[in-house]
């Protein structure tokens, strides 16, 4: 499965990186998005630990084509994500583990990561009245985390994030955005650990017709 996943990650980039290549400068918005989120929730509340992010995305927008009253786009989101995370249960970590008091230790302290990633966010939009959209957004990315945790190993990971918004036209060149995202981090087995990171939040954004 996971190599499913990276085959529609790399064919849908280069899609993407041959249709810039041909209309470099064919970016129909640029924008910015916030986004906060959090683990334990009313979907994800384990109680083994504590994770929240706080992610910084720059966006070029491109227009993909229209089928009947749907709109498609794609979004190229470099971004920046601050992660606050701290274990809990110092029992999941288990005394089989290599060094595991040593573990326990580290990984029950309060720690802050940083995650790097590119994401590419396909869109689909519906018109529901004369500047208000529904947006349906589905990402997929490539990141690198800069420390280890009990649920996932230091370096490369992928992101997958679903978003659920609103965009509304508050100008004739500039729209905001409210949605609410389901997002997860894992490394799809690459390294270990991998037990991943699941998240749920909020998330704004602006961004401004450059055509």
């Amino acid at each position: 499965m996971k190599y499913v996943l990276i085959v529609l990650f790399f064919s849908s980039f280069l899609s993407f990186a041959q249709g810039s290549q041909k209309k470099i400068f064919n970016i129909q918005k640029i924008g910015f998005l916030y986004n906060n989120a959090f683990s334990n929730n009313f979907i994800f509340n384990d109680k083994d630990f504590t994770y929240t992010t706080s992610t910084f995305k720059i966006q070029a927008f491109y227009n993909l084509g229209t089928w009947k009253s749907l709109d498609f786009e794609l979004i190229a989101q470099p971004q920046y994500q601050v992660l606050k995370h701290q274990l809990i249960n110092k029992y999941f970590v288990l005394p089989s583990e290599h060094n595991y008091q040593v573990k326990i230790k580290e990984f029950t302290t309060p720690k802050t990561m940083h995650l790097y990633a590119f994401e590419l966010g396909f869109v689909i939009k519906k018109a529901l009245a004369k500047k208000l959209d529904f947006l349906v957004t589905i990402g997929l990315g490539l990141a690198s985390i800069d420390t280890r945790s009990e649920r996932l190993a230091k370096g490369f990971t992928f992101i997958e994030n679903g978003s659920l918004g609103f965009s509304y036209k508050i100008s004739n060149k500039t729209l905001l955005y409210l949605g609410s995202n389901i997002g997860h981090v894992s490394n799809l087995d690459f390294q270990m650990t991998n037990a991943g990171f699941s998240v749920i939040g909020f998330e704004a954004g602006i961004s401004s017709v450059i055509k």
